[in-house]
């Protein structure tokens, strides 16, 4: 895939084998103009940045789309939402839309961004999975919303989001996996007592391929260890937000 016409040079465009129609991007920290600490594309409002500084860092995404993102109050849950239909930022973790220029939108800073399209560009959508949203559905429930509303060869790209060496969980997310499903044993490494090393994009990749999605592309971008380029809330509580944006012409 190309990179968006304007995009900032440290932006990520996704090289997955979406249609020519389907366009997609993931901020990073660059070309913004939020202070340290969350220098300087910050995204999001509810991180105690000036809120000044982050609507200049939106209308210099904006300016690259063709109509304002459907940003959603994320809540780590398994809501999927129809991205034309609502508004004020639905309490959701996902969108999906097969109107064209409609911009799905997710906000993340170590959580997944899984962006999907279909392979004939009719139909994409946007899911912010992180631990508790793998857990509850979200993919699940967002590669349903997309074949409800006509697709049928969903493929993906997950986006930077916290790496398999970073992420050390207790007991609970080692359990919320394995007793449903006691082979998501393979993507957690004991670390010490009572902890864990879990791969969060394996986890991503498993709950898509038990969907029927076969092509999945990224997934190899950690955010916690690159802080030159990416927000991480688990290394810096007091941080800044990335965006992955999608949307079809």
């Amino acid at each position: 895939m190309s990179a968006t016409p304007g995009a900032h040079p440290d932006w990520i465009a996704p090289e997955w084998s979406a249609p020519p129609a389907v366009k997609a991007l993931v901020t990073t920290r660059a070309g913004g103009v939020s202070a340290p600490p969350y220098d300087s594309l910050n995204l999001g409002f509810s991180t105690g940045d000036d809120p000044r500084a982050v609507e200049e860092n939106r209308r210099r995404v904006r300016a690259l789309l063709p109509e304002e993102p459907r940003w959603l109050k994320q809540v780590h849950g398994a809501r999927v939402v129809v991205a034309e239909t609502v508004a004020d930022r639905p309490e959701a973790d996902a969108a999906v839309t097969r109107e064209s220029n409609v911009v799905c939108a997710i906000l993340v800073a170590d959580c997944l961004p899984v962006l999907m399209c279909d392979r004939a560009g009719t139909v994409i959508a946007a899911a912010h999975a992180g631990w508790r949203g793998l857990a509850a559905g979200v993919i699940d429930n967002t590669v349903q919303a997309m074949r409800t509303a006509g697709a049928r060869d969903v493929l993906a790209y997950i986006g930077p989001g916290i790496g398999p060496r970073a992420f050390e969980v207790g007991r609970d997310v080692f359990e919320a996996y394995v007793t449903r499903d006691s082979a998501a044993a393979d993507a957690f490494m004991p670390a010490r007592a009572g902890k864990w090393l879990a791969d969060l994009p394996a986890l991503a990749r498993r709950a898509l391929r038990r969907c029927g999605v076969l092509e999945i592309h990224g997934g190899n971008l950690c955010t916690h260890s690159d802080a030159r380029r990416f927000y991480s809330y688990r290394r810096e509580p007091t941080t800044g937000r990335m965006g992955a944006l999608i949307w079809r012409e």
